[in-house]
């Protein structure tokens, strides 16, 4: 008669212990427009790949410098004052991509693409042109996820304005990927596609712009 199987004994006669299961973790919850609407009112709410993200309210150096490009750019664009106008110029406005929620410094949409503004608080049409004025706290991720959203979502245009090195640099969409077209600082002219109908000085946006005695926006 065959005897019954012994359980296996180590050594020391104690019997081994069964390794205890991996937990899983649970997945993170992604991130919805509720998360926008309850974010505190002194932050800037934005959905990136899922992710909620919370920004301070940009410094006052970041706050002139893309006020007065918004003023030139509107002024000649949007109000066609020393430009030929055609474009709604937006400071600030609230884009919906899917579930990604992006709150551009400046964005502007020919008119015959937005002949009327939307009745909500928010834009789910790709802006033609998007301008980001680059901080300590938004630069990660304006030349990272956000970039890379623009160009999923057919973006014409993307200017990154930096207070910092009084840079502006410009791109054009093409082939799905950004293409360099103005690389400026210093003093340098600025007539950048989509607004290459007008000419300013770079150091008019800068905030002692504000003070200093320059040529008004020349139309070409």
């Amino acid at each position: 008669m065959n005897q019954p199987r012994m359980p296996h004994m180590l050594k020391s006669g104690v019997q081994p212990r069964a390794m205890p299961m991996p937990q899983l973790q649970p997945k993170p919850r992604r991130a919805t427009y509720r998360d926008v609407l309850d974010a505190p009112p002194h932050k800037v709410a934005e959905i990136i790949n899922g992710k909620l993200h919370l920004m301070p309210r940009p410094a006052p150096p970041h706050v002139s410098s893309g006020a007065s490009l918004h003023m030139i750019v509107g002024s000649a664009y949007q109000k066609g004052i020393g430009g030929p106008g055609g474009w709604r110029i937006m400071f600030e406005p609230e884009l919906h991509f899917g579930e990604d929620v992006l709150v551009p410094d400046i964005a502007g949409w020919r008119r015959e693409r937005l002949p009327e503004l939307p009745g909500e608080a928010y834009f789910t049409l790709a802006p033609d042109w998007v301008c980001e004025v680059l901080s300590d706290s938004t630069r990660e991720n304006d030349l990272g996820p956000k970039r890379a959203i623009y160009a999923r979502e057919g973006v014409a245009y993307l200017w990154f304005v930096d207070p910092e090195p009084r840079t502006l640099d410009a791109f054009e969409l093409r082939n799905g990927g950004w293409h360099q077209i103005a690389a400026l600082s210093g003093e340098d002219p600025v007539s950048v596609p989509p607004f290459n109908a007008i000419r300013f000085p770079l150091d008019a946006i800068w905030p002692e712009g504000d003070a200093k005695s320059w040529a008004p926006v020349e139309r070409r």
